[in-house]
């Protein structure tokens, strides 16, 4: 399919939808155009690559890690002071729309654990 033919049919999807559904969509859409967040930055020489915190080398993976262990937010606040709780809560959403990417890079660091033992 053409991305004119694509547009076209997402064009006549929208118009079917409500004013709140539209709003919705576009609260969507523009979490995707910034990748979730403009304060997740993917820098080619930093990290490996990895989408990290606004500014620092504290990449996401590594927080979703410690959360789904069950470090509370507070304790990552308290062991990261650099970051705030709208950094957590934008780690969170770039989690939700690049899940792949963030097991993917879960899974190279474990296996990078065992590769050094």
């Amino acid at each position: 399919m053409s991305t004119t033919d694509t547009l076209t049919k997402t064009e006549k999807i929208i118009s079917g939808l409500s004013d709140g559904e539209k709003l919705e969509l576009l609260k969507w859409l523009a979490k995707e155009v910034k990748n979730g967040s403009l304060d997740i930055q993917n820098t080619q020489n930093v990290m490996g690559g990895a989408a990290c915190i606004r500014e620092t080398r504290i990449p996401v993976w590594l927080l979703h890690q410690a959360h789904r262990q069950g470090v509370s937010e507070a304790e990552i606040l308290n062991n990261y002071p650099q970051l705030t709780a709208s950094d957590l809560a934008n780690a969170w959403d770039y989690v939700k729309s690049h899940k792949v990417e963030i097991e993917n890079a879960i899974s190279r660091n474990d296996s990078t654990k065992v590769a050094a033992w």
